[in-house]
């Protein structure tokens, strides 16, 4: 880990973004909450959250950081479904990683509610692809 004991504390935003194109099929069901796992969103949410707390375990090198606020919001366009997690702390190291293990984790849970319907043929997922995992924005409060 980078020694972190010499910095000062400061509230501290991160806001990361990814994507998932779905079948026309899957995001159907999930704006009519008719999966047979039950709501996507919901599930994609509470996962997040969790994720979000657990990145000190899951991250090798990130520190363990008090979470003061997590959100987790959704965007349905026509094939793709985007996740959007804000993480805030006030403490001497960023969210950034919380934001985007938060992200990812939701655009996972979601993968694996829809795949009965994303599933061809064959077993595979000729249209499901996960992308543009990024952080939109960081920041830090000056002293």
């Amino acid at each position: 880990m980078i020694p972190i004991g010499d910095k000062a504390e400061r509230r501290r935003t991160a806001v990361a973004e990814g994507d998932i194109a779905l079948s026309g099929p899957s995001l159907r069901a999930i704006k009519e909450r008719s999966l047979q796992k039950g709501d996507a969103l919901e599930a994609a949410r509470v996962a997040a959250l969790l994720a979000v707390k657990d990145t000190p375990h899951l991250l090798a090198h990130c520190h363990p950081i008090p979470i003061e606020s997590c959100s987790v919001t959704f965007r349905l366009e026509e094939r793709t479904l985007t996740v959007r997690c804000v993480v805030e702390a006030t403490a001497k190291t960023g969210v950034e990683m919380e934001a985007l293990t938060g992200t990812a984790v939701a655009l996972l849970t979601v993968w694996d509610m829809v795949k009965p319907l994303e599933k061809d043929k064959e077993g595979q997922y000729p249209e499901t692809a996960i992308s543009n995992l990024r952080v939109i924005e960081k920041r830090k409060e000056t002293p």
